[in-house]
């Protein structure tokens, strides 16, 4: 099976999600390692997912149970840290 090539407008989507648990994880008081020890991933793979990577020049496509983790470690829903504006994925391959 071949892997799918997110869409260009992706990139710029999880970056935001980044932008969005630095900022929660900052209000909570929290450092990286924190956070990410509290929801059970390592503090290199949150920190890329602060970035909007999951590995150098790959865009983050962190999973549900990983967002709905960091959320609970945050207490917010995990639909606060979505962001808006979602990309139109249909045209992944």
């Amino acid at each position: 099976m071949a892997k799918r090539v997110p869409p260009p407008e992706w990139a710029p989507y999880v970056r935001k999600l980044g932008l969005e648990l630095h900022r929660r994880r900052i209000e909570a008081g929290l450092s990286q390692e924190q956070l990410a020890a509290a929801a059970g991933i390592t503090r290199a793979t949150y920190a890329q997912l602060e970035k909007g990577l999951s590995r150098p020049e790959v865009s983050a496509n962190p999973s549900l149970y990983t967002l709905v983790a960091l959320s609970n470690v945050l207490h917010i829903e995990v639909t606060e840290l979505i962001p808006a504006g979602a990309p139109d994925v249909s045209a992944w391959r």
